[in-house]
């Protein structure tokens, strides 16, 4: 994984007298003048009456994600002092968990050159605690895995080797907890970002396949099943095998279960793994196939979601459904017209071979139904309408109305931005239109393209509580790094995911 190799301790220091090569403070925009944030009060008394003319004059303003870095003097122990704005505070006078997560990766990627550094933003709750070391572990990341360095493959080696979180409530066991899960959490979100940015041609099905069977063999109380396509066919995955069809890198679906032996509720996770969209017989224009890399962001969400759920100790059993297939074009890709049985029997005729990824899930559907959980979320990057609809930095959610509540307020814990959507009543005519079989894939009505795709998952749920995470737009950052989100895979629903399983964890 591209992430820095740093140790991340907690601290109570003072950020003024730490001996860091570089610290780190947060300014906001006060209502009158810039204003240091909670923790960093002491470099401002250090610097005394320069403080304000010294900010004045380097034009520091504190809206959000604005960075300056400057020499320190002798006012404070470190060499370097890095100011990063946080944007004006809430009406109660504090900074959100979003606002410090943002800030804390900006700030990573402020001190290329320092071998140690101490981060003092606001971080006198846990919930602010968790949000720095987030913030600062993803805002770090690079994927550099196919550049070179003076001739070699690997990553560049510069950075910090130390970085400490500086908070007044560092011996707490409270913050120490939130300290810790937030290095798992962050860890899961950034394994998802490496398989997402993994060049197609590497990470078909079958390696993707192994890759997840390799981490997850490393993971305490996790097991692995992984069906090949032999196997895919006795079973009666028609849907994962059609799309898959095309490729000479033949589908896989892979299944973890996560047992504790405490366990208060069982939850079922299901992942679209497109591990790479032409659109097939449906081709796409060459210049909508560049971040198709990316058809597979779901599966990763969902299977690092399960190892961080397992390496929390969460008492939840999770079972996760990962169906993976490439969408090629050749002769045996499957064709308009054709009828596909799903796993369970029902029968879809299908018109549009760019709409793979509902046909994938519906098999995995089933198999999380047959296990009996208490609900099911499956998340996928599916259409292009929810894009059109809520653009590429929320995610459509769709649904069971209780499990779309609760997973919109996890998202709201985690940072992630997400939007509840409707599934009409009158979808169901539009997914019965077939006169072949009994479910119409695909439409062509340009209208509720993502609706319709979400009804068309619900029947193969088994009328079980269920919501569907469409996350086709945040899945992928195609622009530069902004605040803890760099280019690439963004790793996004991982921690709306595991936040959701916490919040069962407390269910009585």
């Amino acid at each position: 994984m591209t992430l820095p190799d740093i140790t991340y301790t907690l601290r109570t220091a003072s950020p003024a007298k730490t001996r860091a090569e570089a610290v780190v403070v947060g300014i906001g925009q006060g209502a009158k003048a810039v204003e240091v944030t909670v923790g960093a009060e002491d470099v401002q008394a250090a610097y005394g009456r320069r403080w304000r003319g010294m900010l004045a004059t380097l034009g520091v303003s504190g809206k959000a994600g604005e960075v300056t870095r400057l020499p320190a003097g002798n006012e404070i122990g470190a060499q370097l002092l890095v100011l990063v704005g946080l944007g004006k505070p809430g009406a109660d006078g504090t900074y959100s968990a979003d606002a410090v997560r943002r800030a804390a990766g900006a700030a990573a990627r402020a001190v290329p050159n320092a071998t140690s550094v101490a981060v003092s933003l606001p971080a006198d709750t846990p919930d602010l605690v968790r949000a720095v070391t987030e913030g600062y572990v993803l805002g770090g990341y690079t994927y550099n895995t196919y550049k070179s360095n003076n001739g070699k493959s690997g990553k560049d080696s510069s950075g910090p080797s130390d970085v400490a979180i500086l908070s007044a409530i560092a011996r707490r066991t409270d913050a120490v907890t939130a300290f810790e899960e937030a290095q798992i959490l962050a860890q899961a979100v950034a394994g998802t970002r490496e398989w997402v940015n993994v060049p197609p041609a590497d990470l078909t099905p079958p390696a993707f396949a192994d890759a997840i069977a390799h981490v997850a063999g490393l993971v305490e109380g996790v097991e692995t099943t992984v069906y090949d396509e032999e196997q895919l066919a006795e079973l009666g995955c028609g849907g994962i095998l059609a799309v898959g069809m095309g490729s000479a890198a033949k589908p896989r679906l892979v299944e973890l279960t996560y047992s504790p032996d405490d366990a208060r509720g069982h939850i079922a996770l299901v992942g679209k793994g497109i591990t790479f969209d032409s659109g097939g017989l449906t081709i796409k224009p060459g210049s909508s196939m560049s971040t198709m890399k990316s058809d597979m962001a779901g599966a990763a969400a969902v299977a690092q979601a399960t190892f961080a759920i397992a390496r929390l100790g969460l008492p939840v059993k999770v079972s996760a459904f990962v169906p993976m297939a490439e969408n090629m074009v050749s002769g045996s890709s499957y064709r308009p017209g054709d009828v596909v049985t799903h796993y369970g029997g029902t029968t879809v005729e299908v018109s549009n071979m760019d709409a793979e990824g509902r046909m994938v899930l519906a098999d995995a559907l089933v198999r999380a139904s047959e296990v009996s959980p208490d609900l099911i979320i499956d998340v996928a990057t599916l259409t292009g309408h929810m894009v059109m609809a809520l653009g590429d930095r929320v995610s459509g959610v769709l649904g069971s109305e209780d499990v779309v509540d609760r997973v919109l307020a996890a998202a709201d814990v985690a940072g992630e931005q997400m939007w509840p959507m409707p599934i009409p009543e009158w979808m169901d005519e539009r997914i019965r239109s077939s006169k072949v079989a009994d479910l119409n894939q695909h439409d062509w009505i340009r209208w509720g393209g993502g609706l319709y795709a979400a009804a068309f998952l619900r029947e193969f749920t088994g009328g079980l509580p269920w919501a569907h995470l469409d996350i086709a737009g945040p899945s992928f950052n195609s622009g530069g790094a902004s605040g803890h989100l760099t280019p690439g895979g963004t790793g996004v629903a991982v921690a709306t995911l595991v936040d959701y399983v916490r919040e069962m964890a407390t269910d009585q």
